[in-house]
């Protein structure tokens, strides 16, 4: 019997669910799936950015249950210190904290004109400017980060806490046809293979669920 359950949303349109999956995959963590049904109305609401709190992903760990996954992140860091969720270095710690922290809190319209689908593909795709502005936002936090810790990753040879915040994005970029400099490019597919996202994205296009406001025409 697994440790822990992980309660997520659906896998194919929900960027924070994949989030907390990739968390736990990433230290280690022995935890079973729970499923919120996405006819639920708090589900639907998450989904389509009408809710004003995310509570999925939540994970129960024993007698632990934490919701936020910021706070999910600091939980397995305390659990799991050697899965190198943050980085060992103070200034790169708090810096890998800061451009988490801009995810959690930023980019909305990103997250309006670009919704996760990892099932579709829309080539050709015209961002529209509000948007751009976040793109070049997340793409000049990662060309920063990439030269400065010298890659793969975000913050070095090791996937963290930034890689996992970031992840959804990647596959927005994928879905939007989101034209990229080499470097930007190659980190996404980087993370598109990544063993964890292969994962959730072969169970994401399994998912029968589709949100038809979410699965319109571009």
């Amino acid at each position: 019997m697994a440790e822990a359950s992980l309660t997520v949303s659906s896998k194919n349109y929900s960027s924070w669910s994949l989030r907390g999956f990739l968390l736990c995959r990433m230290a280690g963590l022995d935890f079973a799936e729970k499923i919120a049904p996405i006819d639920d109305p708090a589900t639907r609401a998450e989904l389509l950015l009408l809710s004003p709190s995310f509570l999925v992903p939540c994970l129960e760990h024993g007698e632990v249950k934490v919701w936020d996954t910021l706070a999910i992140a600091e939980y397995l860091a305390e659990l799991a210190p050697k899965a190198g969720l943050w980085p060992a270095d103070k200034a790169a710690r708090a810096h890998c904290r800061a451009v988490c922290g801009e995810m959690h809190s930023g980019f909305a319209n990103l997250r309006s004109a670009l919704p996760m689908n990892l099932k579709a593909r829309h080539p050709g795709f015209k961002v529209w400017a509000g948007a751009q502005a976040d793109i070049e936002r997340v793409t000049a936090i990662w060309r920063e980060c990439l030269a400065g810790y010298g890659g793969p990753y975000l913050f070095g040879t090791t996937a963290t806490v930034a890689d996992a915040m970031y992840a959804p994005v990647c596959t927005r970029f994928a879905t939007y046809d989101v034209k990229l400099d080499p470097a930007c490019a190659a980190y996404r597919d980087l993370m598109l293979r990544f063993p964890a996202m292969l994962e959730w994205t072969a169970a994401a296009k399994a998912e029968p669920e589709e949100v038809e406001e979410l699965d319109v025409e571009f």
